[in-house]
């Protein structure tokens, strides 16, 4: 039986919404889950998860998640049968961080003259640019860019191929992204030959792949994935990063930042910045020599 797309929304106080996204995030039967979180109403501290199941199980499961937070008013919006992923993009505006400017066909008219353009398609991956933590990595790259040039740059967890795309487009040489969905890294390459970017995407699970390994060490990482992987990730992210080199995480809530910093200052490396849009946090963070 196919499985009709719903679109299932949460609200509820600040606490109790970062309290259930971050569930959502460690619940494995969730791992591969599309939602967000953001502010509603700030006068009445109302926020909002909406999230897009794509399976009859996924859903039942959010929704069972959800129901265990009584202070959540959650309900569930059958969508149009129809490419509903699509047609919700094209809803959504384009974005500015600093430079860059991310936009979608739909918007190619609207393209600004003194900007660094970048035409992503999202498809049925994550990462259109309008998300917190993509654009918390975009604001925090277009910052080292006014001292810094990276000619080898890695993007793990590349979804759309953005962060590494950016990184192509303001002059690195040796742009690679790498995602587990090979869905997502034929989006990536197709998303970098729409910008004529030089960058190239490889499915792969970690930083073993042949491909990822003879371009390090690099200059600059991004990881725009989750908080426990980030942990998990915290000493290959350090092997593939010159001494003095410079990651950028992102992907885990406010609540989740303490944990993820202490994994990275245990291996040496201290905070640049954190910039926090909406409920999410984005680190910048130095490696040691």
């Amino acid at each position: 039986m196919t499985y009709n797309p719903q679109q299932i929304i949460a609200k509820g106080p600040r606490l109790v919404a970062e309290t259930a996204a971050e569930a959502i995030d460690n619940d494995a039967w969730l791992e591969g889950a599309t939602y967000s979180i953001l502010e509603e109403d700030e006068d009445r501290n109302i926020w909002r998860i909406d999230a897009f199941p794509t399976t009859e199980e996924e859903d039942e499961r959010l929704q069972e998640l959800l129901a265990e937070y009584p202070e959540l008013v959650v309900t569930a919006d059958q969508l149009a049968d129809a490419d509903w992923l699509a047609m919700a993009l094209s809803g959504l505006p384009p974005v500015r961080a600093g430079r860059f400017f991310v936009y979608g066909i739909h918007d190619r008219g609207k393209k600004p003259l003194n900007a660094v353009n970048l035409r992503i398609e999202a498809g049925a991956a994550f990462g259109t640019g309008h998300h917190g933590t993509t654009v918390g990595c975009l604001w925090a790259y277009n910052d080292l860019l006014k001292k810094h040039r990276y000619e080898r740059v890695l993007d793990v967890g590349a979804g759309t191929g953005v962060l590494a795309i950016a990184a192509a487009k303001t002059g690195t040489k040796y742009a690679v992204g790498t995602d587990i969905d090979a869905i997502s890294v034929r989006i990536s390459n197709e998303n970098a030959k729409l910008n004529a970017a030089a960058a190239r995407f490889v499915w792969a699970n970690g930083l073993n792949h042949k491909d990822v390994r003879k371009d390090a060490p690099y200059d600059l990482v991004f990881a725009n994935i989750l908080a426990r992987p980030l942990v998990g990730l915290s000493q290959s992210i350090k092997t593939a990063l010159k001494p003095g080199g410079t990651v950028i995480l992102s992907g885990l809530l406010r609540t989740q930042e303490r944990f993820v910093k202490a994994a990275y200052l245990s291996k040496g490396f201290r905070v640049v910045r954190r910039i926090h849009r909406d409920a999410w946090c984005t680190l910048v963070m130095q490696r040691g020599s």
